[in-house]
């Protein structure tokens, strides 16, 4: 494993996919815990990138990425709620109950 630096300047191991995915899961739960149900998806986005933030992670937020057609780039063409690290992509649900369209989404 390698080292990185938090932003506080202390150093720490760098994270195996699936130790950051639960960190990931687990700072979400406890967002949604301290918040419960039914507010603004940008609102659980802004408390959850904090909460990773704290945890040192790399956040990026409503980060675009191109998509290429034929010939042509679109620019703005998928935009990802967050990207931690630079390796897991959140795309962030406030919903009731998964759909099927839910899933699609995901998928893209």
């Amino acid at each position: 494993m390698s080292v990185i630096t938090r932003r506080n300047g202390e150093h720490r191991e760098q994270l195996i996919d699936a130790d950051l995915t639960d960190l990931i899961i687990g700072k979400a739960m406890i967002v949604h815990s301290y918040l419960g149900p039914g507010l603004l998806e940008s609102v659980y986005e802004t408390c959850l990138a904090y909460e990773l933030k704290e945890a040192g992670l790399n956040v990026e937020r409503q980060k675009i990425l191109p998509v290429k057609y034929k010939a042509i780039i679109l620019d703005n063409g998928l935009k990802m709620d967050m990207v931690i690290e630079n390796r897991v992509v959140v795309e962030l649900k406030c919903v009731e109950k998964s759909m099927p369209v839910h899933e699609a989404q995901l998928y893209t």
